[in-house]
């Protein structure tokens, strides 16, 4: 049968430690990254595929039926089990609904346990039935989560038999794969070849996969409900007691998850997600799937997904974790997969760590909690270490210039959040004075001068030299002063950095017609029900769509994509320029924030996608769950525009 290619919506499961299990509610993999065994042997990074996925088909008296597809080429896909779901839930966790041509109905459900790279498969009938069996045979690789797996003669097919398990081990340097179940195995073992990844092809990279799969597993289901819990080795124990039943466990771990899965809405289930283990600390997953953490995305999406949800000693761990990192006033922009030396490429990234640092410990103030002495000094140190480094100057041409203001960049690397580059192409260099990196440090100035004097004066003099950005012609600011340290020049093209003038931050640096000015021609040219368009239509360079290989999509990554994070700044300054009166808040929820949630149904299921097309209708793009996505449309939510939060009533 050839499928049809329009189901784009995505599940995910997280399992709190940067592995996680994701795919498609037609429950057809169309990502190398789609998987049911996905770990990170040094949480959150160093992910390996284990599990990739699974034939299942079932026979009754009237014949055989699949219950999954697979696609290969050319768009084929196979067997036909995706037409036979008849409904699909992503909550609590996935489950779909089978109906079989002979009436039989059957529901399959997956779900990760937290804390753990364990996942629980069931499969149950509606409706008691007899003469009924289900067969699984699963698809196994170990391979790193970016690249792709062939046939070799180096896969070990043969499983162990341990404690009423068995447990694969197809390469010797990666994890081991442990299976409980309470059906029966038969060991076939054979090689799938060329499972296609229509996603993968898209973005214009090698997209055909082998996969190898060891034996098959069988129920008669109408004995009772069939279950499949694959573990990572070494990690399970905790989860899996020796001796268990497959039926105990998975009932023991699925009252588990439930009860831990009561959150107040869906964006805090969605927020959960991206909060993971890092050490003995926590960190911030910026995206699923291939994001691991980075230090600007953390530090924007902290705010929301912690500060906003209550989840403070979670943020408290963070930024201390953090704190340590501390380099010549930076801090890394992310740890490498692999180990690494840590990348500072990043002039915004440390500046962020402030304003999470001062909206930490505003909101501690506010819930009445105390922060330890010691732990508010090593805040507040990391603080002083931060604006110190900048002051004095740092990497990457970095420095206080006469005016108060930050000077930064230098040919061949990107320093903003607008980082796209190509080789040795950098797409919005942006070197000088970028706004909202002078918007950054203003308020980084001005929080460091709570805890310190000397920063008053600094700040003073900055501030006064950000009415250089003022472009009185267009009514707006201008996107970098001083571009490539030309002094006297700017660069006119309209873009949404400018919006951090009036929101997103801890105070405003325009007020009255100028501020109000910025948010009205910001709302006209930029906003989308998305988002911010990175660039407006008209301006040069602009780019409709984002798609293509990976020059064409990071050619395009700033010049017109929507992102959806901004959102939340820009919300800010609207209803900051009414007065935040109750009436902005709940006209800005209607207008703005409702569209937005729409979302939550369309791409990555309860999550909101990192990008999306500029032009209509604004196709989702990009990673389908991004971790500051999320956080700003909770702290919209939440914190701004909450109407017990109101300035006037």
């Amino acid at each position: 049968m050839t499928f049809n290619w329009d189901s784009k919506k995505e599940w995910l499961e997280a399992d709190g430690l940067g592995g996680f299990a994701s795919g498609t509610a037609a429950g057809i993999r169309t990502r190398r990254y789609h998987a049911l065994l996905l770990t990170a042997t040094t949480p959150p990074t160093g992910r390996v595929l284990l599990v990739n996925g699974l034939d299942a088909w079932v026979e009754t008296p009237a014949g055989s039926f699949a219950l999954s597809s697979q696609a290969y080429p050319p768009d084929v896909a196979h067997p036909d089990g995706a037409r036979r779901i008849e409904a699909f839930e992503a909550e609590p966790w996935p489950r779909w609904r089978f109906r079989l041509e002979d009436g039989t109905e059957i529901e399959h459900d997956l779900f990760v346990r937290n804390g753990a790279p364990v996942i629980v498969l069931s499969w149950r009938f509606r409706s008691r039935q007899r003469g009924v069996r289900l067969s699984v045979r699963p698809f196994l690789s170990g391979r790193d989560y970016h690249a792709l797996h062939h046939q070799n003669p180096h896969f070990r097919f043969e499983p162990k038999a341990r404690d009423g398990r068995l447990v694969w081990r197809p390469y010797p340097d990666l994890p081991g794969i442990v299976v409980l179940s309470n059906g029966e195995y038969a060991h076939q073992p054979d090689w799938y070849r060329n499972f296609l990844y229509e996603e993968e092809r898209a973005r214009g990279l090698d997209f055909t996969e082998d996969l190898a799969s060891p034996g098959i597993f069988r129920w008669d289901l109408s004995r009772g409900e069939a279950v499949l819990i694959l573990a990572a080795e070494g990690q399970e124990s905790a989860t899996l007691p020796q001796g268990a039943s497959a039926e105990a466990c998975a009932k023991s771990l699925r009252d588990a998850e439930r009860r831990r899965r009561r959150f107040a809405s869906r964006l805090h289930r969605a927020a959960d997600a991206y909060l993971v283990r890092r050490g003995t600390g926590k960190t911030i997953v910026a995206g699923y799937p291939w994001f691991t953490d980075w230090g600007r995305d953390t530090f924007i999406a902290l705010r929301g997904l912690c500060l906003s949800t209550g989840r403070l000693a979670e943020a408290q761990q963070i930024l201390l974790e953090w704190a340590g990192a501390v380099s010549e006033g930076m801090l890394p922009n992310r740890f490498p997969d692999r180990g690494d030396a840590a990348e500072f490429n990043s002039v915004d990234a440390s500046l962020w760590y402030v304003v999470a640092v001062h909206d930490f410990l505003r909101t501690m103030e506010a819930e009445e909690r105390k922060v330890s002495a010691r732990d508010r000094k090593t805040l507040q140190e990391a603080t002083q270490a931060i604006l110190t480094g900048y002051s004095r100057g740092t990497r990457y041409g970095i420095r206080l210039d006469d005016d108060g203001l930050l000077a930064a960049g230098e040919p061949g690397v990107q320093l903003t959040w607008m980082d796209a580059k190509v080789g040795d192409w950098v797409v919005t260099a942006r070197i000088g004075k970028p706004v909202e990196v002078e918007a950054l440090w203003l308020n980084a100035l001005w929080v460091g001068s709570r805890f310190s004097e000397s920063w008053k004066r600094l700040f003073a003099r900055g501030s006064q030299a950000f009415a250089r950005f003022w472009n009185e012609a267009g009514g707006y600011l201008y996107d970098v002063i001083d571009p490539d340290h030309k002094s006297g020049t700017a660069d006119p093209a309209f873009r949404p950095n400018q919006i951090f003038a009036v929101g997103g931050l801890p105070i405003s640096l325009l007020e009255n017609d100028r501020a109000r000015r910025v948010v009205e021609a910001v709302e006209a040219r930029l906003w989308t029900p998305l988002g911010l368009r990175s660039l407006a239509p008209g301006e040069p360079g602009y780019t409709p769509h984002y798609e293509g290989g990976v020059r064409q999509r990071d050619g395009s990554y700033h010049q017109g994509t929507v992102w959806p994070w901004l959102i939340g700044p820009f919300v800010e300054a609207w209803a900051r320029v009414r007065g935040g009166t109750r009436q902005a808040k709940r006209e800005a929820r209607v207008k703005f924030l409702d569209p937005m949630l729409r979302h939550l149904d369309e791409a990555g299921l309860g999550h909101i996608s990192e990008i999306a097309d500029a032009d209509p209708p604004h196709t989702p793009r990009g990673c389908p769950f991004q971790a500051w996505s999320v956080g700003e449309a909770l702290r919209l939510v939440e914190v701004v525009l909450a109407e017990t939060r109101d300035k006037t009533r």
